[in-house]
């Protein structure tokens, strides 16, 4: 064999050992890929089953409804740091409104996006009983100043299973710092279970809003 033919499968030998490689890194970086996101999806689960304990935890027991929003408010800014929480309790003929107030409140205008809720649209999101965003409400019959709208992330999630919910949980900040799936997936998890709390507390009176110095709870019914 002369040294032409010798540097020719040389050459072809050095190839398919070079393709080889490839694959097997192209394999690798899969696996690698895989591997990073089932812990990255790990890690999720365990915050949301560590969220939903600890929100459990602190609500049981809780026979006042001032108290129970006050802290189920409280626990959902903890996890969603510079957010407003609204809780919205459909009546018979309105609704009651219930605000955590945030450290930072967005006042975009001096306006909150909880005053462009009137009760055709709170009636309209409790009959949907499904998480909103902002495209979802305004189809629900959300109308809002689109100097606000357009500057916040926002959603609605149902305090209720089947049926129409009982009301929901407003939740929005500002859109430069968007509200993520992992965020609303959390609340949404547990909201089932406050809304089983909510109805034991229906039936009980409401004491006098609950005041400290990080957060207020307002009270407003419509005519």
């Amino acid at each position: 064999m002369d040294y032409k033919q010798r540097n020719q499968k040389l050459r072809v030998l050095v190839s398919r050992v070079n393709k080889e490689r490839k694959k097997q890194a192209k394999k690798i970086d899969i696996l690698c890929n895989d591997l990073i996101a089932a812990h990255r999806d790990f890690i999720s689960r365990l915050n949301a089953v560590s969220f939903a304990a600890g929100f459990y935890q602190s609500i049981a027991g809780i026979t006042e409804m001032n108290a129970l929003l006050y802290t189920a408010g409280r626990l959902i800014k903890d996890e969603i740091p510079d957010s407003s929480i609204v809780f919205f309790l459909r009546q018979q003929e309105s609704f009651e409104l219930h605000l955590f107030e945030s450290d930072q409140p967005i006042t975009f205008e001096k306006q909150r996006l909880e005053n462009f809720f009137t009760d055709e649209v709170v009636d309209n999101v409790c009959k949907s009983n499904k998480v909103c965003d902002i495209d979802s409400l305004l189809a629900l019959g959300l109308e809002g100043n689109p100097a606000l709208l357009n500057k916040i992330s926002a959603v609605t999630i149902p305090l209720g299973q089947a049926g129409p919910a009982i009301g929901f949980v407003l939740i929005y900040r500002s859109l430069e710092n968007k509200l993520t799936d992992d965020e609303v997936n959390q609340v949404a998890a547990v909201a089932s279970g406050l809304s089983r709390v909510i109805q034991s507390c229906l039936a009980l009176s409401h004491p006098p809003a609950i005041k400290s110095d990080n957060a207020v709870l307002r009270h407003r019914r419509t005519d």
